[in-house]
């Protein structure tokens, strides 16, 4: 059975549509509620220039911050988001242990999100991602708007497959699919991710879908039956990818940890922390967010006794 990990993104993507700022004393709340909870992995932020994301302003102290002795209330991997070598060497001077990073399979995208085309940004990354790995960071790759894009529509398969065997190539061995124009669905997820893995069957798989058209969670299913090891989600399924033609949310933190604590899964994840960390973001921004559970509560638990393993 493959291990299930939850690595939340909500003080990343989750934040970074958000015109709201939200205080950095504030977003230390509720980081360390997402660690009380159990998650296995946070990103915390990403190393942009703050004129274009004022959200992402305080990544660098937020690293900073929690990499002080006694300001991890249990072990947690601190992840941040890099798009160039300035921002990779920012993240390297404060303290993250995963960096992730990527390329967009539309060009049109990746234009609007990093200023290069998908075949400018691909030696780049590696080369990035090869750098942060000599320094014995954990890294991820991915390639975005894998499952269709908001500006060019249908991206096709192969292209997809063909970033992924230069990452498996370069020795990249995490390689993450992103959903994000949230035009994925579960066939299409089981296709692509199923192929990925026949390329190589050691490759751990990371999905990251978005909720645009209310998708995201059949996706996170169709994942998991195909092998995915990496599920990235926002508490309160906030977010939105602010370079794509229409922004829709992550899949939900709490969410999609209820569904697999009906399916025996994960059980060690406080969800009770998770709601009472979405119920802060919410109030913060006076409005009802996307996710479902932290508003109706869990369904009772009552599993088979088969079920009730935890990965």
């Amino acid at each position: 059975m493959t291990p299930i990990i939850i690595h939340e993104v909500g003080p990343r993507d989750g934040l970074q549509v958000e015109k709201q700022i939200v205080p950095t004393e504030e977003k230390i709340k509720w980081i360390e509620g997402l660690i009380e909870a159990g998650v296995d992995a946070i990103q915390l932020g990403s190393f942009v220039h703050p004129g274009k994301v004022p959200q992402m302003a305080d990544t660098d102290k937020l690293f900073t911050y929690f990499n002080q002795p006694g300001k991890k209330s249990r072990p947690v991997i601190l992840s941040g988001l890099v798009l160039n070598e300035k921002g990779l060497d920012r993240g390297m001077a404060c303290g993250v242990e995963q960096f992730c990073m990527g390329v967009s399979a539309s060009d049109t995208h990746s234009r609007k999100n990093t200023g290069m085309g998908t075949d400018e940004a691909i030696p780049r990354i590696i080369a990035m991602a090869r750098k942060a790995f000599e320094q014995n960071n954990l890294v991820q790759v991915s390639v975005q708007s894998a499952f269709g894009c908001g500006y060019e529509g249908i991206v096709p398969e192969q292209r997809v497959l063909d970033i992924v065997k230069r990452f498996i190539d370069a020795g990249l061995r995490t390689v993450s699919l992103a959903d994000t124009a949230g035009h994925a669905n579960p066939r299409q997820v089981e296709r692509l991710f199923g192929a990925i893995l026949a390329l190589d069957p050691a490759i751990d798989c990371a999905c990251h879908f978005h909720d645009t058209y209310g998708l995201a969670m059949a996706n996170c299913y169709a994942a998991l039956k195909t092998g995915v090891k990496y599920f990235e989600s926002a508490v309160a399924g906030l977010g939105g990818c602010p370079f794509t033609a229409v922004a829709g949310g992550n899949v939900c933190t709490e969410d999609l940890v209820h569904l697999f604590h009906l399916l025996g899964r994960r059980q060690d994840i406080r969800l009770d922390r998770l709601i009472e960390t979405a119920k802060q973001v919410s109030q913060f921004f006076k409005r009802d967010l996307p996710g479902t559970i932290y508003k109706t509560g869990a369904i009772p638990a009552s599993r088979p006794a088969e079920l009730t393993t935890t990965s």
